[in-house]
């Protein structure tokens, strides 16, 4: 279920990653996350999960489908 949690950035960069999720990711000793900078979002993921997310929002087949849909040949590159 997704939930919002407002952070306190520090003057260095460093936050804190909530005591519940990092239970979840099995992160209770430290360890690495993976980030997605979206422009006007970053999302946090557990390390790894980023290699899937593009896949499960997107299957190849749909992406090639769209992209054979594409009328402009300068947009229709994979």
């Amino acid at each position: 279920m997704p939930t919002q949690t407002e952070f306190l950035v520090s003057t260095s960069g460093q936050m804190s990653v909530p005591a519940a999720v990092r239970h979840r990711w099995g992160l209770d000793h430290g360890g690495r996350i993976t980030i997605v900078d979206l422009g006007d979002a970053v999302v946090l993921l557990p390390r790894g999960a980023g290699k899937n997310l593009l896949a499960q929002a997107l299957s190849a087949e749909e992406h090639r489908g769209f992209v054979a849909s594409l009328d402009d040949p300068d947009l229709a590159t994979t």
